[in-house]
């Protein structure tokens, strides 16, 4: 057995799992970016621009202000129809539902500053099968992360503000697979990266900005145990890597004087990073099971983009928001398999929030996403997945002090 699913799940609190966005990312992480399929970069006014445009959090007003969100994730089960030599296989995925939870924060000022930290799901993967032949290729590859990002921003000028922010993640991992030759690995890992954002506001009712997010490669170490035939051969060290890739964003937004804003937001992912999954052990394992457990699997991703438009309507103490947003897969036809078969996807959205009171407001949003069919024959396998259906809810508070 050369290839494992590769099954990554995010966590904030709680562990959860997703496959979502092109490859394994996870880009609604709040209540506002939810309901505007993630396109509230350059407008993003609440207490999440402390993730998604830090810089904006220079002209929040005076205030702390803190969000809480929970969002909960339903998937329905991929199916495969086999073509070529896999004619007459037919089977379907696991069904997954998952909790999301996540926590954002801007302070007041301080010293001419703003101080942000957000609690977030970066990214996450989870596809399960238990028929054969997807079985046989493909169990469970899971990692949990965690990312703490604070960030603190700067206004330059009532025009101009920066920010620059840390990430930092915990990950730990379990990776499986059984067949003749199988394999047991859990570990764990602490990695780091960074994220900068500039905004611009030559208008009252213009909005720009730019932000980045940083590679990080989540590299979990740990304990590995491999198996022939039932057999132990190895037990001891091993690694294995994989990245969250660098994010770029440009965002334009424009206020009509009906109180109704447009944003449209550009995305760049660099998932070209991704090259290869490759297990590292510390110490040398049996020649003979090599191919099994220690040759790299090529991937050779491709950068991708997504494009997003989000609608804003305010409306005194009620905010109403939509959003939709088209994401290229970054999987080419020769690496994509049962781990992973992923696709070209387009979602919309739509919520609203209440303003309680000057100091509280509530909202729910939802997102419905639908993957193209996507059929495919390289080496591994021939057929056409379908079915790729992902709807999520979410619920939030924000409270201002």
């Amino acid at each position: 057995m050369k290839k494992i699913l590769l099954r990554t799940s995010a966590a904030v609190i709680f562990s959860s799992g997703i496959v979502f966005a092109g490859g394994y990312k996870i880009p609604e992480t709040s209540l506002n970016s939810l309901a505007l399929s993630a396109a509230n970069v350059a407008y993003s006014q609440g207490s999440d621009a402390a993730y998604y445009n830090p810089a904006n959090m220079a002209f929040m007003q005076d205030e702390n202000s803190l969000n809480a969100n929970i969002m909960y994730i339903g998937i329905e089960p991929t199916h495969f129809k086999g073509s070529g030599s896999m004619a007459g296989v037919e089977i379907d995925a696991e069904a997954e539902a998952f909790i999301v939870p996540s926590i954002h924060y801007v302070s007041n000022e301080i010293s001419g500053m703003r101080f942000g930290l957000s609690i977030v799901s970066p990214g996450g993967l989870t596809k399960r099968w238990t028929d054969s032949p997807a079985v046989d290729k493909a169990e469970q590859f899971t990692l949990q992360v965690i990312e703490v990002n604070p960030t603190v921003a700067i206004k330059l000028n009532d025009e101009v503000s920066v920010a620059l922010g840390l990430r930092a993640l915990h990950s730990s991992g379990i990776v499986k697979s059984t067949s003749t030759a199988s394999r047991d690995l859990e570990g764990e890992s602490y990695d780091f990266g960074y994220n900068v954002a500039l905004s611009y506001k030559p208008t009252s009712d213009i909005h720009m900005a730019l932000t980045y997010r940083s590679n990080v490669d989540l590299s979990v170490e740990g304990n590995a145990k491999l198996y022939v035939s039932g057999t132990k051969v190895y037990d001891g060290g091993a690694s294995v890597s994989v990245p969250l890739p660098g994010l770029l964003n440009l965002a334009l937004a424009y206020t009509l004087p009906s109180k109704t804003t447009v944003e449209f937001v550009y995305e760049r992912n660099f998932w070209s990073s991704y090259k290869e999954l490759d297990f590292d052990y510390v110490s040398t394992i049996p020649l003979a099971i090599q191919p099994y457990f220690d040759d790299p699997i090529a991937k050779n991703w491709k950068d991708s983009n997504s494009y997003r438009l989000g609608v804003t309507q305010n409306m005194d103490a009620l905010t109403l928001m939509a959003g939709i947003v088209y994401d290229e897969t970054p999987v080419p036809e020769q690496s994509a398999s049962f781990e992973l078969p992923d696709s070209n996807s387009l979602a919309v959205s739509f919520g609203g929030r209440y303003q309680i009171n000057e100091k509280l407001d509530a909202g729910l949003a939802a997102l419905y996403s639908v993957k193209e069919d996507r059929s495919i024959a390289n080496d591994d396998l021939s057929g056409e997945f379908s079915n790729g259906k992902i709807f999520l809810v979410s619920a939030g508070i924000e409270y201002k002090f």
